[in-house]
């Protein structure tokens, strides 16, 4: 009985599922976000997000806050950007986060890799 509740305890304290990167992406961005090339009306593109200059896509109508923000999308840029859109570019249309950093990190290393 106790090695039972043991392995029972130890079950219950490993998550049974981590999302990916991928993953997460799919249930929290790709409402809005591709990665397939084309902008949507509602959000851009992010294939080849990261390297890229901030607000640089024509198929897409920037917010004049992100457009003023300048610089471009790197990793870090990302993670600030995903983790308060609000406060890292104030004004910009996107009003979703990702508050949490383990998942926001995952989104970001995910979009690394979308070339």
């Amino acid at each position: 009985m106790r090695v039972a509740l043991l392995f029972v305890l130890a079950f219950a304290a490993t998550p049974v599922f981590a999302a990916t990167g991928e993953d997460l992406f799919g249930d929290q961005c790709s409402g809005c976000h591709s990665v397939e090339g084309t902008s949507s009306m509602t959000a851009p593109d992010l294939k080849g997000v990261v390297g890229r200059k901030t607000a640089s896509l024509p198929d897409f109508q920037y917010s004049d806050a992100l457009k003023a923000k300048g610089g471009v999308w790197t990793t870090g840029a990302l993670d600030a950007f995903l983790a308060s859109p609000q406060t890292y570019a104030p004004g910009t249309s996107m009003t979703a986060s990702a508050p949490n950093a383990e998942e926001r990190n995952a989104i970001v290393q995910y979009l690394e890799t979308v070339k």
